[in-house]
């Protein structure tokens, strides 16, 4: 970091698991990339009691705006982006851990438009979603065909809602595919599985969340395995008639039960650095 440049300061919405790994990350490296905290929030106070510094404990979302923030991270609950998204790219740049929420179309068009008037950037963290960059050059291009994101995970690394927590259970018995569709109708099921489908919905954007396709498999057999397999079409050629296709897989190690794999905090990690301001749009980092 030169002398000119300016020290960004971060403000943490949620300190869970991967808001603590943040909190720990910006204390321990924040100075030396130019980054510190300017505040962490809770839900629960108590959990950041003897951990966060009283200075930096934001107990009132509303004086956000006192706190001077260039970037602001959620990672707590896709409710914290409905109840409070469009007043954060007021103040600052955003970057969005629940990009599920995104499947309702009246949240992903009000914080579009929020970034657009604001000139903040509403930042996509890829998380687990490889090669997302390259995907959302063929949506800006329009030529992006069809976009298939299958994630497979041991049962107990599910969190469902609705139908698909009852379906799961079946899975204990054997590998089970509990969803193949748009992503649009799975994200309500599995909020907090599908960050990483949401993400490749936001980044195809012009398929967007009812083009992209979602499966979400429950296999026993892989206690400790996260498994992401992305399928990429794009146009084919005019004279051999072959159709350019990208598939990947992506083999995460996780903690039996765990719904983030281990490498998706160090990616998150590189997602925040990368939030520098991009002008009033969406980008994927």
């Amino acid at each position: 970091m030169t002398p000119q440049e300016k020290i960004q300061r971060v403000g943490i919405v949620g300190y869970g698991h991967l808001g603590q790994y943040l909190v720990d990350m910006i204390q321990r490296d924040g100075a030396q990339k130019g980054m510190e905290l300017a505040f962490v929030w809770n839900r629960s106070v108590e959990k950041m009691v003897g951990n966060v510094p009283e200075s930096l404990q934001l107990r009132d979302l509303s004086k956000i705006k006192e706190r001077r923030a260039d970037v602001i991270v959620e990672v707590a609950h896709p409710q914290l982006v409905r109840d409070h998204g469009e007043e954060f790219l007021n103040h600052a740049h955003f970057l969005v851990g629940s990009p599920s929420v995104f499947a309702e179309q009246e949240v992903e068009t009000k914080l579009r438009q929020a970034a657009e008037d604001s000139g903040h950037t509403l930042y996509i963290p890829s998380g687990a979603f490889w090669g997302g960059k390259d995907i959302q050059k063929m949506a800006d291009r329009g030529t992006l065909k069809s976009l298939k994101v299958t994630m497979t995970k041991h049962p107990s690394s599910f969190k469902l809602e609705g139908p698909l927590k009852e379906l799961n259970k079946k899975a204990m018995d054997g590998r089970l595919v509990l969803y193949d569709g748009p992503v649009r109708g799975l994200c309500p099921l599995a909020p907090n599985n599908v960050n990483t489908m949401a993400a490749a919905a936001m980044a195809g954007h012009n398929l967007g969340f009812d083009c992209v396709q979602g499966c979400l498999v429950a296999d026993p057999s892989i206690p400790d395995w996260h498994i992401v397999d992305i399928e990429v079409k794009g146009p084919s050629d005019e004279k051999s008639g072959h159709v350019f296709t990208v598939k990947t897989s992506r083999h995460n190690p996780a903690t039996l039960g765990a719904v983030t794999g281990n490498a998706t905090y160090a990616s998150f990690w590189s997602s925040l650095l990368a939030c520098k301001g991009h002008g009033g749009q969406v980008h994927l980092c």
